[in-house]
């Protein structure tokens, strides 16, 4: 095992390389994080220093659920990171580069919490009276790893990869529309960029967040009223650059564009 200091000193040079806007190495190599739950301490260091800093945590994030996305970055499970009220941006809006190093981007299905949901790991029928709600949502991922060559420990380590999100307007109703069959398509600039279905997201996007919250409570945490969950990409990841204007419609789910500038 990894010893305190090692664990320290990663999460330091993770938070110093997205302060600067400067790639690293693999911290999984450079600073010998191993395994799963060395990287979630890592991560887990960030996220105290980001609350004592003011931020609050207003949900969660399951990442790595697409086959595709997947594939692109040689994993082979999900992974979750916490969402912060500073990375939350809204339909139509701009998206600022100057808070990213080499962003990209996945449409995906967005969860609200309409009730707490703590305690002993839910069953399926209580994980989902739990949940009211759900959007369309852009995810804009980023890593703080060099050309994003990065193993499950450096994604993990790095809050799953997580920058920012983008919510749609108009909620839906959960249990109104057949998530599983949603069709996703996305656009860079108005031309065809990427496209999937909410089966690419471990099967269903309820699924997905379904394993985010047993795994929550395995760790003796919950989730709460309120909280968004992003469950996934429906589709692969797209990489973006100031100027691009992207927009991903979910059919019946509704649409979510933003711009980045």
């Amino acid at each position: 095992m990894t010893g305190p200091t090692a664990v320290q000193d990663a999460a330091q040079a993770l938070r110093r390389a997205r302060a600067q806007r400067l790639t690293i190495a693999r911290i999984s190599e450079t600073h010998g994080i191993a395994g799963a739950e060395e990287a979630y301490a890592v991560a887990a260091v960030n996220t105290q220093a980001r609350l004592a800093e003011g931020r609050r945590i207003v949900g969660k994030k399951v990442g790595l659920t697409s086959l595709a996305v997947q594939k692109q970055l040689g994993v082979d499970q999900p992974d979750f990171g916490v969402l912060f009220d500073d990375m939350e941006y809204l339909n139509g809006q701009d998206v600022p580069m100057a808070r990213l190093i080499q962003p990209k981007v996945e449409a995906e299905v967005a969860f609200i919490m309409g009730r707490d949901l703590a305690g002993a790991a839910p069953t399926w029928s209580e994980f989902l009276a739990c949940v009211s709600q759900v959007l369309p949502a852009i995810e804009i991922v980023d890593s703080a790893i060099t050309d994003w060559k990065i193993t499950l420990v450096d994604t993990i380590a790095d809050n799953a990869s997580s920058a920012l999100f983008v919510l749609g307007d108009q909620p839906v109703a959960l249990g109104a529309l057949q998530l599983g069959e949603v069709a996703m398509s996305m656009t860079k600039n108005r031309e065809p960029a990427s496209s999937g279905t909410g089966a690419a997201c471990l099967g269903h996007p309820l699924r997905a967040a379904y394993w985010l919250a047993r795994t929550m409570a395995a760790r003796g945490q919950g989730l709460r009223a309120g909280e968004v969950i992003l469950s996934g990409a429906l589709g692969p990841m797209v990489p973006v650059s100031a100027g691009d204007t992207i927009q991903a419609d979910m059919g019946p789910l509704g649409r979510v564009s933003c711009s980045m500038v």
